[in-house]
């Protein structure tokens, strides 16, 4: 039956990829991918050879309309972003949306993300948790998004390139220096490295480093007294 498998690959450490994703790479017709040359190599890595098709955020549409019509043809196709889990601040929304349209069963191969990943690991996330990706790169609506997700009281999950860090971590600070961090640097790869403290801390200690370098996945833990009066505001 012609199926179209979301498969999450590694963010980092090879080893983290699943055996039901490499089962699925194994025996699917085609692999369509965020960017070939990245998927070809952890192909290559597990010794796995199918044809490749070009899926990434720019072209997604026009991709999904080739991959409906394998489907139809009763091929079977997986799809891998470059990193991590498909759908989460990567390509993937639009194509399981046009092939479950279509009529075709999308099917989730679980696996690594920097957002379960660092969430692990952070602590008193709360029950509300919310999970925001990567911010707009101008000041402004930065640092006004980030006075809104914190003014909430649920904990928070953003990601950030190293070239930005240290001015999210501003905003962050600027607007409650007290907020319990946790930043997650390069999770998974060689030099991962996982901080904790108050937000005015983390700042400091970025803002004082010569050079950054990695990807970052940015918790902020949630304020129980404003959510809690947030719920009791709704409810009245």
């Amino acid at each position: 039956m012609a199926e179209l498998f979301i498969v999450a690959t590694p963010i980092g450490n090879l080893g983290d990829i699943t055996l039901r994703a490499i089962e699925t790479f194994k025996n699917v017709d085609f692999i369509a991918c965020e960017d070939t040359r990245h998927t070809l190599q952890l192909l290559n890595h597990l010794e796995i050879k199918k044809p490749l098709i070009s899926c990434r955020a720019q072209n997604e549409k026009q991709a999904s309309e080739k991959i409906i019509q394998l489907l139809n043809d009763g091929k079977s196709v997986a799809y891998a972003s470059d990193a991590g889990t498909p759908g989460i601040s990567d390509p993937g929304a639009v194509l399981c949306d046009c092939v479950r349209e279509a009529g075709f069963k999308v099917i989730p191969i679980p696996g690594a993300s920097a957002f379960a990943s660092l969430v692990s690991v952070a602590g008193s996330g709360g029950k509300t948790l919310i999970m925001e990706g990567f911010l707009s790169p101008k000041p402004g609506r930065r640092r006004n998004r980030v006075r809104e997700l914190m003014a909430t009281g649920a904990a928070v999950i953003i990601y950030e390139s190293p070239f930005r860090i240290v001015k999210l971590l501003k905003d962050i600070a600027d607007t409650e220096s007290n907020r319990r961090l946790v930043v997650g640097r390069e999770l998974t790869k060689l030099h991962e490295e996982i901080t904790s403290g108050t937000a005015q801390e983390l700042y400091e200690d970025y803002a004082g480093r010569q050079s950054i370098k990695g990807e970052f996945a940015v918790f902020i833990a949630g304020d129980k007294n404003t959510l809690q009066n947030s719920e009791e505001d709704a409810d009245n």
